[in-house]
């Protein structure tokens, strides 16, 4: 990708196509040495320039629980970051979401987080909070693997509030109190 991007470097863009392009390239740098997480951009826009990215994330964490309240596991998730036509303004921020079925309409592992919506229509959203017009998209794929890794969660029932109440109140009954999260976060360390 660092060729793309070294080309378009060289033509003039200004405003919303700069931003564009140079959030591309701190992604691209960002993820350039790293095993974890990779990517593809899945849509451009007139200019070339990347606005809809697929991110691979090759992260131990849970993807749900069985009948006896025990997390199950997956090691890779997929996330779709689309940046909107109004993108950096504040009331444009990146949408986030993880894709729960693959191109062949099979099911793909959905994170089991508290603020990542599991239940219902809106499954897969990822709720951040905190970003604002400043913030790089390649801080929001990094912020998203450290809740993979349960580094970060909300699951209290306050603001800013949990995206996933029910995934929240498994959290605080079982994955805290059985060392389910701690086992999560000493995985791999």
């Amino acid at each position: 990708m660092i060729e793309e991007i070294n080309r378009l470097k060289s033509e003039a863009f200004s405003g919303r196509n700069l931003r564009l392009l140079r959030e591309w390239e701190i992604l691209d740098q960002r993820l350039a040495n790293r095993s974890d997480i990779d990517y593809k951009v899945a849509r451009f826009n007139a200019k070339g320039i990347a606005v809809e990215y697929d991110i691979f994330y090759h992260i131990r964490s849970f993807c749900g629980i069985d009948s006896e309240q025990k997390p199950l596991y997956s090691n890779e998730f997929a996330l779709r970051l689309v940046i909107p036509e109004g993108f950096p303004c504040i009331d444009s921020p990146v949408e986030l979401f993880f894709l729960t079925v693959d191109e062949s309409n099979r099911d793909r592992a959905c994170p089991w987080h508290p603020n990542i919506r599991y239940h219902g229509a809106f499954r897969g959203r990822v709720c951040l909070n905190k970003m604002d017009s400043f913030t790089e998209i390649a801080w929001c794929v990094e912020r998203v693997a450290s809740y993979l890794r349960y580094e970060r969660y909300h699951a209290l029932n306050h603001p800013p509030f949990p995206e996933d109440l029910t995934v929240a109140k498994w959290v605080v009954e079982y994955g805290e109190p059985m060392g389910y999260i701690n086992q999560l976060l000493s995985y791999g360390k």
